[in-house]
């Protein structure tokens, strides 16, 4: 049950909780005489290294033929994990706005329920290129925000309207499989 896909999953299960940890516990003693800029540095190191097991869980488990239940529900809670972490850390140290963590999460909460309710009907909804582009988007204005650079509160501006036009876009989809 736990092979490759699967335990790259898990590990960014664990990776998020430490990101957070890089990204709001700067106060702590154990950071005690270390720049705030390493601080940013590690965080941004630990998100794009389960970054990039995201997109080879997936890659993996499909090329490999290792596809399990246990991958279809851990994948997606490492996703959403890594991201709320990611996005509530950068909120705390006030390089997220509110407003666009909010729309995002609740975006993710909502698309969450709507895959609950199409499994229920045995629907099979893909996510569509817009929802491979939102996760880009996302991962791009994390990655900027963690480190603080120029143009990371447009990126995050960008990600919103690409998360809600991709989640506009899995409503409609499975509108139109649960009509059938």
């Amino acid at each position: 049950m736990l092979n490759l896909p699967n335990f790259l999953a898990l590990s960014r299960i664990l990776l998020a909780p430490l990101m957070l940890w890089f990204l709001v516990g700067r106060d702590s003693s154990i950071f005690e005489g270390i720049h705030v800029s390493w601080l940013d540095y590690s965080a941004a190191l630990i998100f794009v290294i389960a970054s990039v097991t995201d997109g080879f869980d997936g890659f993996i488990a499909r090329a490999w033929n290792q596809q399990t239940t246990l991958g279809a529900i851990l994948d997606p809670l490492a996703d959403k994990m890594l991201m709320l972490s990611a996005f509530l850390g950068l909120m705390v140290i006030d390089r997220a706005n509110v407003w666009a963590v909010y729309l995002i999460l609740t975006r993710e909460f909502f698309i969450t329920g709507i895959r609950v309710a199409a499994a229920s009907k045995d629907l099979d909804i893909q996510a569509s290129i817009w929802g491979k582009i939102k996760t880009l988007l996302q991962m791009f204005a994390i990655g900027f925000a963690t480190m603080n650079w120029p143009y990371a509160e447009l990126l995050l501006w960008l990600a919103v309207g690409m998360t809600l036009y991709s989640g506009f876009e899995y409503i409609m989809s499975y509108a139109k499989k649960a009509d059938k």
